[in-house]
């Protein structure tokens, strides 16, 4: 999977990752994009983007694809 305006290659999404302010700009254009709107809004909200932030970085060096919410009900 794509993440960070489909961008296909995961050295190029760890490296926009690791950088806060362009993990953060993508992280919620991409969420916008994906029509994920309380997502969106929870990475503009300080304190909680932080936390989506590594929560993002994590996910991205392990699988390959930022956090998504809807990723803790799936494994249910």
């Amino acid at each position: 999977m794509a993440d960070y305006l489909n961008i296909d290659n995961k050295i190029v999404n760890i490296i926009l990752a690791i950088i806060p302010f362009t993990a953060w700009i993508l992280g919620i254009i991409t969420r916008f994009k994906e029509g994920a709107w309380i997502a969106g809004i929870i990475r503009i909200i300080p304190f909680l983007g932080l936390l989506i932030w590594i929560l993002d970085l994590v996910f991205m060096i392990k699988d390959g694809t930022i956090f998504r919410l809807d990723a803790l009900n799936a494994k249910n």
